[in-house]
C-alpha cells in the first residue's frame, strides 16, 4: 500500500465527513446566529434559550437530510470494502 493510496483513502474520508457532517452543522450555525440576534434585539439573555431551536433543527435536519447521509456514507464503505484486496497487496 503506497503511500498515495493512504493519502487518497484520508482524503476522501475527510470530504465524506464534511458532506455529511455539513448540512447539520450550517443549520444549527444559522439557528443559532438567528437566536442570538433575537436575544441581542429584545435584551433577553437566557443562555438556555439557544438550546431547543438548535436541537429541533438538527433533528429535523437528520429527517431531511438523513437518507442522503447514509447513501453518502453508505457508498464510501462499500468502496472501501470493494477495494480492500487491493490495499492488502
Amino acid at each position: 500500500m503506497s503511500s498515495e493510496m493512504v493519502l487518497s483513502i484520508a482524503d476522501q474520508s475527510v470530504m465524506v465527513i464534511l458532506m455529511v457532517g455539513g448540512p447539520l452543522l450550517v443549520l444549527s450555525l444559522v439557528i443559532g446566529l438567528v437566536v442570538s440576534i433575537f436575544q441581542a434585539a429584545t435584551q433577553i439573555q437566557e443562555q438556555t434559550l439557544a438550546f431547543i431551536p438548535k436541537i429541533a433543527s438538527v433533528l429535523f435536519g437528520l429527517i431531511l437530510f438523513g437518507p442522503w447521509m447514509l447513501s453518502k456514507m453508505l457508498a464510501f464503505t462499500e468502496n472501501i470494502f470493494a477495494n480492500l484486496p487491493n490495499f492488502i497487496r
